[in-house]
């Protein structure tokens, strides 16, 4: 095992990254040299054991915590690592199958004291708490425990927030997404963050590793700064990716880092949070005053950014208020879960609470107004009639989802979490973005993170079932609170909260997420759609509208955004749920932190009918779990006595962008490459057309069969012509109703169910074509290298594909006659 594990080292430092942590097969074999040294290895040996082995409750944990506890029992002896000494590394384990053995040592009178110094330092105590408590009763090291976690030594003994730090700039000018920083087409790699890291920037940035190696070279640590940062996708691998080249190591979490300074003038909301919980800081500032290469000092202390000669360049306010003590506890996450237990053994203690210890949220004012849907919704989720903008809560999570491109990520964060059950009462994995051309590591994840999953009570889908969201969908409550590891995870019925996998974690772990309530910016419909507008125009209105109105700008120094980190909340139009789903869907491209719409209780009623029914049958095929058979109970629950909330008349908005219809004159586009790039249909007629796609979680049923009637009735298909379905019932019903075998005789592409190009990490169009797709977003190489991109709806995709460019208005009716009566109920 050292031999290979060493090859395995060398390997690596050719790229110049650190070997991967090892497996619980390696520990095993690593427990037998702890105790049989080889002569001239004890220093690697103690090394791997003490630096190499993940945390938490990965299955390598477990066997090193068994191989400690043996020596820390003196069940066994080894020479080069005493009793004492395990009891060190068992401390610095940061919780899970170490407890067990740290908490029976405090009745261990030579070890007992090392054992209560390593539970003092460490959060992830959970279901243990109550043992402690009861063993403090009679044993005065677990009550000193008890006492140094009421006292909260485990954060007052970290090193405290800074006053000021002077860092070297290294600066993207203009718009960074997640995808510039985690590219899709590496997905594959993301669990192995210092790999992954590798590939970060590579099209967005050519050459931005060498540059920040040179910047290190000046002897501050690197912020990274861009106009615009961490739109697009909730992927936590682009925090991971960022941090591994500006932050600093985490003890006890091999390959990871935490730290580092993220500087924007606009932070994308899922980003932001996902630096808070990664025990970053992100702040939100003027950064048009500061270069690349720049020495600059933050000075926290009063708000400002200055040059080397001592100059004000740029002026900020910390936000919010407790990031300083997020960043101490190395996250928020851990700042919740440790003031929880702070909590605790203060009561445990009778203990008067120290108001002190901690920061406070700046409470919103007072208000009489009324509460918006979103408002209402999430106040139920905290046990309140509503929650204010800016309030600091914690709501129940009812429903979380993972997909398989996050998810092995996800996992990790989880068995750092400690968690072998989930609280949350569903949470579900999907396999659709790796589905259709899996690698042979992708099928060994297929397989490992499925039982991973099932193992803590998930439901699993198998790869082909389809989309991530069009299933998820159809596992909601209306009226309750959700996240997601996929920025499209936006509940069409209550709401869902999107994040990166840590969060993701945490939800699912603990069955309650924090969150700031951001404040709502209403879009209002009214009036009727003229002939030839589809739901997909509506979409498109709401940019379109709103660069119109100058509350949306296009260039992204300075860019202005109404809905950036807001909630967005729509109402007037009588839609089904799942036609619903693409307006909350596309919210994500507004860098919206949620979405909600007011829907028909009848319609809601007839989707949660159909969604038992679709449940039902997923129980019948040997998809059966406990958390499916209670979400079917609970819809049922829901059925016989419905029910839904309604914004208050007086509800307050950050602002109401108020759309009518009747002004959508011509198909509406995202054109290449920004979905706020919105332009009408005679703008861009003409322009010729390479390759199209119809498919993602933006599309159902009626978008595949208008789209084959329009293509057989023309009998041509002129440009190449992808077909991906989003669930494997709608690939069914298109197999019997003869719509697969028309699409085929023109030439077709079909892809199994599930995301194909719209991720674009397997299959990808030709380079430097030009594209129109129905999927999500149109970013910079998202779908294939320098590939032009338009947005808009299928039935416009049809008739482009038919033509082989971009049909004229005319043209455009001419062809779609027999489906206008699809857009007009």
């Amino acid at each position: 095992m050292l031999e290979s594990y060493q090859e395995h080292i060398t390997e690596r430092q050719k790229p110049g990254i650190p070997p991967l942590p090892l497996n619980a097969e390696q520990v095993k074999a690593l427990s037998e040299l702890v105790l049989n040294p080889p002569a001239g290895r004890e220093g690697f040996i103690l090394k791997l054991l003490k630096e190499h082995i993940p945390s938490g409750v990965d299955p390598a944990a477990l066997e090193k915590a068994k191989l400690l506890r043996s020596i820390a029992l003196r069940e066994r002896s080894s020479e080069i690592l005493s009793p004492s000494d395990a009891v060190g590394m068992l401390g610095k384990m940061r919780g899970g199958y170490n407890i067990e053995t740290l908490i029976e040592l405090l009745e261990d009178n030579e070890l007992g004291d090392a054992a209560a110094c390593a539970l003092s330092s460490t959060i992830l105590i959970f279901g243990f708490f109550d043992r402690i408590r009861e063993l403090a009763v009679t044993n005065p090291r677990a009550k000193r425990v008890l006492k140094s976690w009421a006292q909260a030594e485990w954060f007052t003994e970290s090193p405290g927030f800074h006053d000021s730090l002077k860092v070297a700039v290294f600066k993207v000018p203009g718009e960074v997404n997640t995808d510039d920083l985690s590219p899709a087409s590496r997905a594959g790699t993301r669990a192995d963050i210092p790999l992954h890291a590798l590939s970060m920037l590579e099209s967005r940035y050519p050459g931005a590793l060498l540059e920040i190696g040179e910047l290190k070279k000046k002897g501050y640590p690197v912020a990274f700064v861009a106009d615009v940062v961490g739109t697009g996708s909730s992927r936590k691998s682009a925090m991971n990716s960022l941090m591994w080249w500006i932050g600093e190591d985490i003890p006890g979490v091999p390959n990871k880092r935490r730290g580092g300074v993220t500087l924007g003038s606009q932070i994308a909301p899922i980003f932001f949070n996902t630096a808070r919980d990664s025990g970053a800081i992100p702040i939100r500032c003027d950064v048009s005053g500061i270069k690349s290469g720049m020495v600059i000092t933050i000075d926290f202390t009063h708000g400002r950014i200055l040059d080397e000669n001592g100059h004000e360049v740029t002026a900020f306010s910390l936000e919010p208020e407790t990031l300083p003590d997020e960043y101490r506890a190395g996250g928020r996450l851990l700042l919740i879960i440790g003031r929880e237990l702070t909590g605790r053994a203060q009561d445990a203690l009778g203990l008067t609470v120290n108001k002190e210890l901690f920061l406070k949220h700046r409470e919103p004012d007072t208000s009489s107004r009324g509460y918006t849907l979103a408002q209402k919704i999430v106040g139920r989720a905290c046990g309140l009639p509503g929650v204010r903008p800016g309030q600091s809560c914690t709501p129940k999570i009812t429903t979380v989802g993972s997909q398989d491109t996050t998810g092995p990520m996800t996992a990790d964060e989880i068995k750092e979490l400690v968690c072998l059950e989930f609280q949350a009462p569903l949470v579900m994995q999907s396999f659709c973005h790796t589905a259709a051309y899996p690698t042979p590591d992708d099928r060994i994840m297929h397989k490992e993170l499925a039982q991973f999953f099932k193992d803590r009570g998930g439901v699993v889908l198998k790869p082909g079932d389809g989309i991530i969201h069009s299933w998820l969908n159809r596992m909601i409550l209306p009226d309750t609170v959700g996240t997601g590891g996929d920025s499209h995870t936006r509940f069409p019925i209550g709401i869902s909260f999107p994040a990166g996998s840590g969060l993701v974690a945490f939800a699912a772990s603990l069955g309650i997420m924090p969150l700031d309530m951001p404040e709502s910016v209403l879009v209002r419909f009214r009036g009727k759609l003229k002939k030839g507008i589809f739901l997909r125009d509506v979409i498109n209105a709401i940019p379109y509208f709103s660069l119109r109105s100058g509350k949306l700008t296009l260039d992204k120094k300075n860019k202005k955004n109404i809905f950036n980190g807001k909630i967005l909340e729509i109402e007037g139009l009588d839609l089904t749920v799942e036609q619903a789903f693409e307006l909350t869907n596309a919210s994500a491209e507004r860098s919206a932190e949620a979405a909600v719409i007011a829907l028909s209780q009848d319609k809601v009623a007839q989707y949660l009918r159909e969604s038992i029914s679709i449940l039902s049958s997923l129980v019948d095929e040997g998809y059966a779990s406990r958390a499916l058979k209670n979400r079917i109970s609970a819809m049922e629950e829901w059925l016989s006595n419905p029910g839904l909330l309604r914004a208050d008349e007086d509800a307050e908005y950050a602002d109401i962008i108020e759309i009518d219809l009747s002004e959508i004159t011509q198909p509406l586009l995202a054109c290449p490459n920004d979905p706020d790039y919105i332009r009408p249909l005679f703008e861009v007629e003409g322009e010729k057309i390479n390759e199209v796609f119809i498919g993602s979680c933006m599309t159902e049923i009626d978008h595949f069969q208008s789209a084959a009637r329009i293509i057989g009735k023309e009998g041509k298909i002129l440009s190449k012509l992808w077909i991906a379905p989003p669930t494997r019932l709608i690939e069914k019903r298109l197999s019997e109703s003869g719509e697969y075998s028309v699409l085929r005789a023109l030439g077709a592409r079909i892809e199994i169910p599930g995301c194909s190009l719209c991720m674009g990490n397997q299959a990808r169009v030709a380079d430097n074509s030009v594209v129109f797709s129905t999927s999500t977003r149109n970013f910079d190489n998202r779908l294939g290298k320098n590939a032009k991109v338009y947005l808009g709806s299928s039935v416009l995709a049809a008739v482009t594909a038919a033509l082989g460019r971009i049909p004229a208005m005319e043209e455009y009716l001419l062809r779609i006659e027999p489906d206008i009566i699809l857009v007009q109920q």
